[in-house]
C-alpha cells in the first residue's frame, strides 16, 4: 500500500512538473511577441518630446512610508526630479515609530498646514498635512496606522490628480518612468490600471537616489533573485496579459485611474496582497457593469522601476 501511494505521488508529481513548465513556455512564447511589438513601437516613438508636452495627464504618486527614515529623503528627492511636466508626490507617513516623518520636515522644510481633505474613503485618522510653498507639488501626510492598504487609500483622498501611481518607499524610479506608464491612459481611453516592471537595485550604482550605472550584484543569490524578477515580470504576467488574464499589478509601481479606483472602493485593509486584491476586484467590477470598458493591464513593460533590496 505505501508503494502505491508513493507511485501516485510521484506521477502526481511528474504530471506537475509537465503542466507548470508548459504554463511557463507558453507564457514565455507569448511574452516574445509581445516584447518584439513594444520593442517595434518604442523604436520610433520619441518620448523625449512627451516630457515637454502640456497635453500629458497630470499624475499623483502615492508613497505610503512606515518606519523609512533611512531612505525615505533620498527616495523623495529622486522622485522630485523625474522628467514629467505635471505631477506630485505624496508620501504617506502611516504612524512610524521612527524619525521619518521628522527627516522629512527637517530635510524639505515643511510645515504643518490646514488643509481639508476629502473623505472619498475611509481611512485611520489623519493628524496632519504637511507643505512647503517651494515645493508645491511635495505632500506629506501624517496618519495614524492602519498598513499600506489605508496608506494608499489616504492618499487617494489627499491626491488632486485623475491618475494615481503607488510606489514603495524603498523603490527607485528611471526619470522617464511616467512618461512611459501614463502612455497607455493617452492611447487608448479604455484603460484603468497599468503596471511597470520591477528590477533589483543591489550592485547598481546609486547616489542620492538617482540611479547612475546599473550593474549585477556579486552575491549569487541576488543574481538568482534578478533571474527570478525576469521570469515574473518578462515572461509571466506579460504572457498573462496577453491572454487578458492578469490578476495583479505589481505594488512596487503600479498607476490606476482614480476614479475607477475610488468606484470598487480603493485598497481593501487587512489582507495581505492589495495589490492582487484591488485588480480581481477592478475585473469584477468592469465585468459586472458589462462596458466596452477593457483592463489594458501591464501595458508597459519597461517603466524602469528599480526596487532597491538593502
Amino acid at each position: 500500500m505505501i508503494r502505491e501511494i508513493i507511485l501516485k505521488f510521484n506521477i502526481f508529481i511528474i504530471y506537475y512538473v509537465i503542466s507548470i513548465n508548459f504554463i511557463y513556455f507558453l507564457q514565455l512564447i507569448l511574452s516574445a511577441f509581445s516584447l518584439y511589438r513594444y520593442i517595434r513601437k518604442i523604436r520610433y516613438s520619441d518620448y523625449q518630446n512627451y516630457t515637454k508636452s502640456s497635453n500629458m495627464i497630470p499624475i499623483s504618486i502615492l508613497v505610503p512610508a512606515y518606519n523609512e527614515e533611512e531612505t525615505i529623503v533620498d527616495n523623495v528627492k529622486s522622485l522630485l526630479y523625474l522628467n514629467y511636466p505635471e505631477f506630485e508626490v505624496v508620501v504617506i507617513n502611516d504612524g512610524s515609530k521612527d524619525n521619518t516623518l521628522e527627516k522629512l520636515i527637517e530635510s524639505f522644510e515643511l510645515k504643518l498646514i490646514d488643509q481639508p481633505v476629502r473623505t472619498l474613503l475611509k481611512t485611520q485618522k489623519i493628524k496632519g498635512v504637511y507643505r512647503n510653498l517651494d515645493i508645491p507639488n511635495l505632500v506629506v501626510v501624517d496618519k495614524e496606522n492602519g498598513g499600506k492598504a489605508d496608506a494608499l487609500n489616504a492618499g487617494i483622498n489627499v491626491s488632486r490628480y485623475p491618475v494615481f501611481a503607488s510606489i514603495d518607499a524603498d523603490s527607485i524610479l528611471e526619470t522617464d518612468s511616467l512618461v512611459r506608464v501614463i502612455m497607455p491612459f493617452i492611447e487608448d481611453k479604455e484603460t484603468v490600471a497599468v503596471g511597470g516592471i520591477v528590477r533589483i537595485a543591489n550592485g547598481s550604482k546609486i547616489r542620492r537616489g538617482l540611479i547612475q550605472k546599473v550593474d549585477l550584484p556579486k552575491s549569487r543569490i541576488a543574481l538568482f533573485q534578478i533571474i527570478e524578477y525576469l521570469r515574473a515580470f518578462l515572461t509571466g504576467r506579460m504572457g498573462w496579459d496577453a491572454l487578458n488574464s492578469l490578476l495583479i499589478v505589481s505594488g512596487a509601481f503600479g498607476a490606476f485611474r482614480k476614479d475607477v479606483a475610488i468606484e470598487v472602493g480603493g485598497y481593501t485593509t487587512g489582507t495581505i496582497g492589495e495589490d492582487m486584491e484591488i485588480i480581481v476586484r477592478l475585473h469584477k467590477f468592469m465585468r459586472k457593469q458589462k462596458e466596452s470598458i477593457k483592463l489594458n493591464l501591464f501595458r508597459i513593460r519597461f517603466a524602469g522601476l528599480r526596487l532597491q533590496r538593502i
